[in-house]
């Protein structure tokens, strides 16, 4: 069965998109622990994130890295913060997150925000790349 990750790269489960190239996607959290909650994926489904061809990783790595400056613009933040968890999801993925403090990178709280308060940050973020 495929993962919600891989159902939102087929486009049958929408998102708020942020990047993408050929092998990888950049999509707001639907449910994120700070503003600008990113998930950076690969479309290929791969369970675990060290199960990845090692120049894959690295790709996959640079292509987060892309996103930073963007994301730093559109939710001004003293850092991005990386965190790759892999439990919830059976697909690898990166989590960036805009932090002011380390209450930010509580995954035990999640923040309300609209679908439609999603879809105006993802552009903005875009428009910021």
């Amino acid at each position: 069965m495929s993962s919600i990750f891989s159902r939102i790269v087929s486009g049958e489960i929408p998102s708020h998109k942020v990047a993408e190239n050929d092998e990888f996607l950049a999509f707001l959290d639907a449910f994120p622990i700070a503003k600008g909650h990113t998930l950076v994926i690969p479309k290929r489904e791969v369970d675990y994130i060290f199960d990845l061809e090692e120049d894959e990783f690295s790709r996959l790595m640079l292509f987060a890295r892309g996103i930073v400056p963007a994301l730093e613009k559109a939710v001004p933040c003293l850092r991005i913060g990386v965190s790759v968890i892999g439990l919830e999801v059976p697909h690898a993925h990166v989590h960036l997150l805009p932090l002011n403090s380390m209450k930010d990178a509580d995954f035990s709280r999640k923040i309300k925000t609209s679908s439609e308060e999603l879809a105006a940050l993802a552009a903005e973020i875009r428009d910021c790349l």
